[in-house]
């Protein structure tokens, strides 16, 4: 009996030790920041340009899903597995390691409360992520909107309808809903840190979008491509509808990942240990 408790003892040894410390997150979190607040211009905005094309995968797949489905399997069925959809833009961009806004109002902010970088580095970054995110979102929109009904997989109407999800709702509400879907991306970003192999990486950027896809919760960036696909084919949503989606969402956006994950990460770490 004592020799299976000391196995079981140096098990939950082993188990403990594989985990990284949250100093060790808190750290590679800084440098890897501190990398991306020194790159070129030029490679931000490729390598956003790339994450906002990369990103539109998902909402294709959403609305092509949707045409096939249609209400053969119910709501509810038919919900989740369109939310499974839109976690595989996420996946793309997050293990391709393209730079995506939303993780970087966490990620970026880490060396600015570190005092190893300066707010105008991280607004310069910022904006350049942000542009070429929306950018490379942009493109894609315009192009599925004509490509995926002309190639037979999806519907116009499948575009209206996943766009009408994100704006029905009032600007206050529109806007905690862009504060969760930071919060839980910068999570995602710090999750992603403290995963030591792949597959982990994999399911944590799947639960973490799977939720906000199920949720319908405005994420600025995956959300560009799919309200402004809406608004092209769809005269019930407006040029306005999409403009106050972005602005509401982004500001959401960076409420939730700076507040909710870097400010009180940074905190409670720095603050219980070295």
């Amino acid at each position: 009996m004592a020799s299976q408790n000391l196995d079981t003892d140096e098990f939950e040894d082993r188990s403990t030790d594989q985990q990284k410390p949250k100093e060790s997150i808190l750290a590679s979190q800084i440098d890897e920041g501190l990398n991306e607040l020194e790159r070129p211009a030029s490679g931000l905005f490729l390598s956003a340009l790339s994450a906002g094309l990369d990103i539109g995968f998902g909402p294709l797949l959403m609305a092509v899903l949707a045409t096939l489905v249609g209400s053969a399997w119910g709501e509810p069925l038919t919900s989740l597995l369109i939310a499974n959809a839109y976690a595989v833009g996420f996946i793309f961009v997050v293990l391709g390691r393209s730079e995506l806004f939303t993780e970087h109002t966490t990620l970026a902010v880490l060396p600015v409360l570190d005092k190893q970088a300066s707010p105008g580095q991280l607004g310069r970054l910022w904006g350049i992520v942000y542009v070429g995110n929306v950018v490379g979102g942009a493109v894609f929109a315009v192009s599925m909107v004509y490509l995926a009904p002309a190639y037979g997989i999806a519907e116009t109407s499948a575009f209206t309808d996943i766009a009408s999800k994100l704006v029905e709702h009032e600007p206050l509400v529109l806007l905690a809903g862009g504060v969760l879907a930071g919060w839980m991306m910068g999570l995602l970003s710090w999750l992603v840190a403290a995963a030591q192999e792949t597959t982990s990486r994999v399911f944590f950027v799947w639960l973490v979008t799977t939720s906000i896809g199920v949720a319908h919760l405005p994420h600025s960036i995956a959300g560009n491509v799919e309200v402004l696909a809406g608004t092209i084919v769809s005269a019930s949503i407006s040029p306005l509808d999409y403009l106050e989606f972005l602005a509401l969402a982004t500001v959401g956006n960076a409420i939730g990942g700076t507040v909710f994950v870097a400010l009180l990460k940074y905190g409670h770490v720095v603050r219980g240990g070295k």
